[in-house]
């Protein structure tokens, strides 16, 4: 990695993306012309920011001819988990858990609702990305024989319910970073593994339900 630029400010995309894109070009001493692709987080996660996300990708693909790689949100999250955070921060040693355990990470939805899915040490999808509301019931039948590690900023009203198992672990205080999607991207830039730039849209999970205040 030659440089990166992020910030965990909500509502900042807009404000921010095309600032931290000449900011990391400029840190690595490269035009844009000179990159091979762009790669995006895909979703789920928040409506605007994916689709400010997704059309500032767009463009630059357009403007450069470049191809589009897409990332599942929640896979990068895992990858972030296992390949870069530092167990000293959490409490939390990736390595105790790579053999016996799912990694589900957690994205809140509001009210008692995830987006969330389960992968291996490898990073293989075990059970598919959907919205889950938490109750004493989820995961119940993988917690029966196997360790589950929920992570992301989800894990808290995920705790308060399923703390009580032996086999739920958890890591709070975790932030997601662009650092996860790097390997992923890589591996998908060698197996051509692209996006239609023109009809490619982003993995909302549920439809987009707008609220009118009326006063």
């Amino acid at each position: 990695m030659l440089a990166i630029a992020e910030s965990d400010e909500p509502k900042s995309h807009a404000g921010t993306v095309t600032k931290f894109i000449q900011q990391v070009m400029d840190e690595s001493n490269l035009k844009l012309s000179q990159i091979d692709a762009v790669s995006i987080s895909k979703g789920p996660g928040s409506y605007t920011g994916l689709r400010i996300g997704t059309a500032t990708a767009k463009g630059l693909c357009y403007a450069l001819n470049k191809p589009l790689i897409a990332i599942n949100t929640l896979q990068s999250m895992t990858s972030y988990l296992l390949n870069f955070y530092k167990p000293e921060t959490l409490n939390f040693n990736p390595d105790s858990y790579r053999d016996q355990t799912f990694f589900s990470p957690l994205i809140d939805a509001r009210r008692m609702e995830v987006y969330t899915a389960l992968f291996d040490n490898s990073l293989n999808e075990i059970s598919e990305t959907k919205a889950e509301i938490i109750t004493e019931n989820s995961f119940a039948e993988l917690l029966n024989e196997n360790k589950i590690l929920f992570f992301g900023d989800g894990v808290v009203k995920c705790k308060q319910i399923l703390s009580a198992n032996s086999n739920a672990g958890f890591v709070e205080g975790f932030k997601t970073s662009a650092r996860g999607i790097i390997s992923l991207s890589e591996k998908f830039f060698a197996e051509n593994k692209f996006e239609d730039i023109a009809y490619f849209e982003p993995f909302y999970l549920k439809d987009f339900v707008g609220i009118k205040q009326i006063r």
